[in-house]
């Protein structure tokens, strides 16, 4: 068969929703500044849809950092590879901060996150070595691990029981094989709010020989009495081999780094195939970084009032009769039962008729049989924001319990004589 005759007849699990949804579910558009209010289709809506933790986007001083920086170095400086022409005194200092503040010997800048963690394993491991990693972990993981061509074996989602049953197996491997284990998990799980249980997983090495490595990209900057992240929310963070975030939550940016022992660190400078064949990280986004892990550092209240949303926010929705599951962080999930059409009416009805923006997630993005509508509390948001978020939640908690989404899925899907695939 022709390659392009079995795309269009086989759009993937999220694309054959595309004529349905394409514009108001899956990659909507949103105007006006990013913040706790936006327009959506020419509504103000109230969103909960932006990972912007601790509210800088729109922070004075971030954004006159930025400014200033463009203004001084456009937004192409430096040019070139790091390797090659775009090494600058600015990104070793943020690089020396980003250590210090995980409390790590060295830090490596990246320009994106999932490119970086996706060059990071294929960096980190050999094809006599094992990768042994959480089901559920992101797809810039599963990516990354794709590109192994040695063994992985997968563990129930933070499953220690089930994760040492595949140490096992990955110990047999590598006893034949002459190499070592790399085990791969998430300080904060995305999409179901769970902290990875990294320190139940370091208490292992003292049985198992391997390095861990984790993405903390929804720990870094919410969690730990300092923000460091999961791993000093747990008190193991000196036990994590390396550690991964992106600026693309907390630091309401675009890049990344990892951070870890300094000949780790340097090896994969030298060595992450994502850094040396692109171009360096630019100028503002740096120089932008350096004032927001300033606040990070000195402004503690901002995170206290991220803190104090997400327990609002949260606690109002259990109250309301709402599963959010077992998050111990500040990702909400609002677990649905019912299929994706089911979900989307719901949120075409927050959005419609209560002004609340808050988005579908199901499969590839989470695990096939789960949908949910993931809301993302911020500094950001006010009382009054999340009081009347609430409201509209309970308005429809009725409905949602009777089967009413369930009863307007199959109206829907006769009246458009519609048909989608079980996801």
């Amino acid at each position: 068969m022709d390659i392009f005759e079995r795309i269009k007849h086989n759009p993937g699990p999220l694309g054959q929703f595309a004529d349905y949804g394409e514009g108001y579910y899956i990659f909507p558009r949103l105007e006006g500044p990013i913040g706790p209010r936006m327009k959506f289709q020419g509504k103000e809506v109230i969103f909960w849809s932006a990972n912007d933790y601790l509210g800088l986007c729109n922070h004075p001083d971030v954004k006159k950092a930025d400014a200033d920086a463009a203004a001084e170095y456009g937004m192409f400086y430096p040019m070139g590879a790091r390797a090659m022409s775009g090494e600058t005194e600015q990104h070793l200092q943020l690089e020396k901060e980003l250590a210090e503040f995980v409390k790590k010997d060295a830090a490596y800048l990246l320009n994106f996150g999932y490119q970086g963690m996706v060059s990071t394993i294929d960096a980190l491991v050999s094809r006599n070595d094992v990768i042994v990693y959480d089901v559920d972990s992101h797809a810039c993981i599963v990516d990354g691990v794709r590109l192994h061509a040695g063994k992985r074996f997968t563990y129930r989602h933070n499953d220690i029981e089930s994760l040492e049953k595949n140490l096992k197996r990955a110990q047999k491997v590598t006893e034949e094989t002459g190499g070592g284990i790399l085990v791969i998990t998430e300080g904060v799980f995305g999409m179901r709010g769970q902290q990875g249980k990294l320190k139940e997983i370091c208490a292992l090495k003292g049985k198992y020989s391997f390095r861990l490595l984790v993405d903390d990209a929804h720990g870094f900057g919410t969690l730990g009495e300092t923000g460091a992240g999961a791993g000093e929310e747990q008190g193991c963070q000196d036990q994590i081999d390396v550690y991964f975030s992106t600026f693309a939550k907390s630091m309401a940016g675009f890049g990344a780094f990892l951070a870890g022992d300094k000949d780790i660190i340097r090896y994969l400078k030298f060595n992450l195939r994502s850094q040396i064949f692109a171009k360096s990280l630019t100028m503002p986004m740096v120089i932008g970084g350096l004032k927001r892990l300033e606040l990070l550092r000195t402004r503690p209240e901002i995170k206290a009032k991220l803190w104090e949303n997400v327990d609002k926010l949260q606690n109002g929705l259990r109250k309301i009769g709402y599963n959010l599951g077992n998050t111990n962080t500040c990702v909400t999930p609002v677990f649905i039962e019912g299929s994706p059409v089911e979900a989307t009416l719901l949120v075409k009805e927050l959005r419609e008729d209560y002004g609340i923006f808050t988005s579908v997630v199901a499969y590839p993005v989470i695990p096939k049989g789960m949908i949910l509508l993931r809301l993302i509390p911020t500094a950001s948001h006010t009382d009054a924001e999340i009081n009347e978020t609430l409201a509209a939640f309970d308005s429809i908690f009725t409905k949602l319990s009777s089967g009413y989404y369930k009863e307007a899925e199959a109206r829907l899907l006769k009246e458009q004589n519609l048909e989608f695939k079980p996801i």
